[in-house]
């Protein structure tokens, strides 16, 4: 959510990020809604003033005994509430406009952010690795967990339908064993607490993080409740409407949850495998901290996702997204991308993101900083880290072997039993 004020004094830099993410400026737009607004409650307290005024002189007159004076001023503090209560209904109205428009309009970049159109104008930061030399021709995952009898997609779909699957024995201990990894590394190493979140969310939690109203299709819902397209939604309105001590702060969490997503849009796109499904595993980042810190906890979690990555020997990319492509909620993004053999091509595994106070507007969620008075809102960073399906995936591509089989990488061989191998 953005702050009026703060569009009203900064227009042309306002309508000149809208610009950079492609779309169109609404600033004057905006400032005449809030014009409307102002203007009405302008006329309000003009309108109370001569209320109050009137009752008072109601008393005057009776104790002067002027019933004809009181009987007329009764009569027009009758008509000005009457105004008022009409006025009032009519300057909600103009504030809800204003505020349906407002929750509507993206987050605007950091000044650091690369201006672009889409993923093509990304920047790549860093590159990780080498990808394996093979002597054959990689497979894909799901050629390597349906030759091995542990992925199954078929029966998943008459189950479910398309976009799940079912997951047995090793490769059912695979993904089970990774989430684990990642949550003991996050915790034990990186200073994230473990959480662990309802996985049903209200529609205030999901609008907190930007979810609703514009991206109401891409959630699952249940009655009143919307199953969570990731951790992200839970974790960060944990301050919602909360008033946090600065020296409680950075508060870092983690979750290990199923996400679930409507893919909605997608349609064509990664149809076969675990790439792009309705239902996945995700370990989550979320960050609460103040904005002078906000930039070096962005930083901390890049490198604590980068980590995992790093200790399962599998080369990646970092970039930083351009204005074109980034997401709703942020000011800064940047995505880790893992390589995949089988698809010759590096995939989005991670993005890590600072939202500044753009949720935390929406939350009301503030910080009383220690050295100074009232409360300010709060910055909230969001990161995957990782997604565990995509994980596995990528395990499973850059350990396959000719015959088939896959080496488990020595980091998860204490999480699977001590087993080196799956088949062959």
């Amino acid at each position: 959510m953005h702050d009026i004020k703060w569009i009203r004094e900064n227009g042309e830099a306002f309508d000149r990020a809208l610009v950079n993410l492609g779309k169109e400026p609404l600033s004057a737009e905006l400032i005449a809604i809030d014009e409307r607004r102002r203007a009405q409650l302008t006329r309000l307290q003009e309108t109370q003033a001569r209320q109050n005024a009137a009752s008072k002189d109601i008393g005057k007159a009776k104790a002067q005994k002027d019933e004809v004076t009181a009987q007329r001023l009764m009569a027009e503090v009758a008509d000005l509430k009457a105004i008022i209560q009409a006025g009032e209904a009519e300057e909600r109205v103009i504030a809800a406009e204003l505020e349906t428009l407002l929750a509507g309009i993206p987050n605007i970049p950091f000044d650091e952010v690369p201006v672009g159109k889409d993923e093509h104008d990304n920047v790549e930061i860093r590159k990780v690795g080498t990808p394996r030399d093979f002597d054959y021709t990689p497979k894909q995952h799901f050629e390597l967990g349906e030759a091995l009898g542990l992925m199954d997609f078929e029966t998943a779909a008459r189950i479910s339908g398309a976009r799940f699957v079912i997951l047995k024995g090793a490769l059912a201990r695979l993904e089970r064993a990774l989430g684990q990894f990642m949550i003991d590394v996050h915790t034990q190493e990186h200073g994230y607490t473990e959480i662990n979140p309802p996985f049903l969310v209200n529609a205030a939690s999901a609008y907190g993080t930007g979810q609703l109203p514009k991206f109401e299709e891409d959630l699952f819902k249940t009655n009143d409740f919307y199953l969570i397209p990731t951790a992200e939604v839970p974790l960060t309105n944990m301050v919602r409407e909360q008033i946090l001590d600065e020296a409680t702060l950075p508060m870092r969490v983690t979750a290990l949850t199923p996400s679930f997503r409507s893919e909605a849009g997608s349609a064509g796109r990664d149809t076969r495998g675990m790439i792009r499904v309705h239902q996945f595993i995700k370990t989550e980042l979320v960050t609460i901290t103040t904005p002078e810190t906000s930039e070096s906890e962005h930083q901390h979690m890049v490198r604590s996702a980068e980590s995992i990555l790093e200790r399962l020997g599998l080369p990646y990319r970092t970039i930083i997204l351009c204005t074109g492509d980034m997401g709703f909620g942020s000011r800064k993004t940047y995505d880790i991308e893992v390589w995949l053999p089988g698809q010759n091509a590096y995939r989005e595994i991670s993005s890590c993101s600072n939202c500044g106070d753009f949720q935390a507007r929406r939350m009301n969620a503030r910080y009383r900083p220690k050295d100074a008075k009232g409360t300010q809102f709060l910055h909230t960073l969001n990161g995957s880290g990782v997604a565990v399906g995509r994980a596995l995936v990528a395990v499973l591509e850059n350990y396959q072997e000719a015959d088939g089989s896959v080496t488990i990488p020595e980091a998860l061989r204490p999480y699977m039993g001590g087993l080196t191998r799956i088949g062959g």
